[in-house]
């Protein structure tokens, strides 16, 4: 893994970016106060209307991502990478539908999780309210700023954008569109803000903003969330990469399970909830093994094998490494071994998996309770494709990433996980009764 640090700097220049992040928090903060006070109804017009804008300007959005991808074409940039760039009509609709789906949902703020009348009479509630000021730092995706600044919008937070230079234009175009939408519906254009993103020492000031700014959530590779995570004074909440596998038991259905690892892999290979390892129960691998490395082959992934997965691939197979069971590959490669029993695969799993989404194929109720039970992942399928942990698939509209902790948010993040609480308490000049104050001079 990668390590990434976030310098810092005692130069006037660095003093500056320095206080050019701070000041866009403290603009946040006015921005959330405001947010956290909008009703529903406007919370949704802005969200529709943002969709529409999108629509509408996205001639020039793509424009702006053409010079991105232009530019990472000719830096060298990996086509994995380079995929999760680029833009097109297509995924800016898709963009302005996801931000369509989140005005549709109903709003956390506000909601009532627990409340009781106390026996001294106190009513008391806990409700949800927003977290604040919320920083994302995330690498190469620019519909994550339309995600982000989504749900963080109809959670009444305000969003500190911090997106890589690699999609500086690409953001920058996005931005321009949202924050006109919110300045006209009358909300504050700070609401979302982009922030510097050629100096890494900008993800330093915003992740130790503490005071100004109430959680950041890293999106990206594992060196960036890592450096995250560990660098950070404000709160972090940890997403993390997706060393996800698909486990074919011995009675899975052959044509089922070839399906799901196909779909798993291959449909977007640059995605966190794409397939990196398969395996396979040793009692169905002679039957399932061939067609699955010919099929493989033929969608382009290179399958990395143990030595069962060799014999049977022969030069359709590369030899796999002890780094590729820990690798998140995010192009066409998949790496394969057979297991002997389901408690082997479950061992292998918990060795290697990063705890995002693990799957199991099978006919066998036994065996998939066995799976759910012991795998420890945010999110376990049974007899479907990892690349359904997403927020959109879950109804979530979009998600502000998958959170593989296991405090406060775990799997996609949609708008409750946006959220916190706050505890309410209405009395009738109730005081709790205790010692009576010391007399003075006794």
């Amino acid at each position: 893994m990668t390590v990434i640090e976030f310098p810092t700097s005692d130069r006037a220049t660095g003093d500056e970016l320095r206080e050019q992040v701070r000041e866009a928090a403290r603009r946040a903060r006015g921005a959330a106060a405001e947010l956290a006070q909008a009703t529903r109804g406007t919370k949704d017009a802005l969200l529709h209307a943002m969709a529409d804008e999108l629509v509408k300007r996205a001639p020039e959005v793509l424009e702006a991502n053409e010079r991105d991808v232009a530019a990472a074409r000719e830096s060298g940039t990996a086509e994995a990478m380079i995929d999760r760039l680029s833009l097109s009509t297509g995924r800016i609709e898709a963009m302005a539908d996801g931000l369509r789906t989140v005005a549709g949902l109903p709003d956390p703020v506000g909601e009532v999780l627990r409340g009781q009348v106390l026996p001294n009479g106190v009513q008391l509630r806990q409700v949800r309210v927003p977290l604040g000021v919320v920083g994302i730092v995330y690498e190469g995706r620019p519909n994550v700023t339309v995600d982000a600044a989504g749900l963080t919008l109809k959670s009444g937070n305000a969003a500190l954008l911090r997106g890589s230079s690699s999609a500086e234009a690409s953001n920058t175009a996005l931005v321009a569109v949202l924050r006109d939408v919110v300045a006209e519906h009358g909300l504050p254009a700070d609401s979302v803000q982009l922030l510097p993103c050629h100096d890494r020492a900008s993800v330093h000031h915003l992740i130790t903003a503490r005071g100004l700014v109430d959680v950041v959530i890293p999106r990206g590779g594992a060196g960036l969330i890592s450096a995250v995570v560990e660098q950070s004074t404000v709160p972090a909440i940890e997403t993390g990469v997706g060393n996800c596998h698909v486990y074919v038991d011995s009675s899975a259905e052959i044509d089922v399970a070839l399906r799901i690892l196909l779909n798993s892999k291959a449909r977007r290979p640059s995605v966190c909830n794409a397939a990196e390892t398969f395996l396979v129960h040793a009692d169905i691998a002679e039957e399932f093994l061939p067609r699955a490395i010919a099929e493989l082959g033929e969608a382009g992934v290179t399958v990395h094998g143990d030595e069962r997965v060799v014999a049977v691939g022969g030069a359709n197979v590369v030899p796999v490494t002890d780094e590729d069971w820990d690798t998140e590959y995010l192009s066409l490669d998949i790496a394969a071994a057979v297991v002997d029993s389901m408690p082997a695969a479950i061992e292998h799993i918990r060795e290697h998996g990063s705890g995002h989404t693990e799957a199991i194929v099978t006919s066998d109720v036994r065996s998939a309770q066995q799976f759910t039970a012991q795998v420890d992942a945010a999110a376990v399928m049974v007899n479907a494709s990892t690349a359904f942990t997403d927020g959109g698939e879950f109804g979530m509209g979009a998600e502000i990433g998958i959170s593989t902790q296991k405090l406060h948010a775990r799997g996609p993040m949609g708008l409750p996980e946006l959220t916190s609480t706050k505890w309410i308490a209405h009395g009738d000049g109730h005081v709790r009764p205790g010692s009576a104050p010391a007399k003075p001079g006794s």
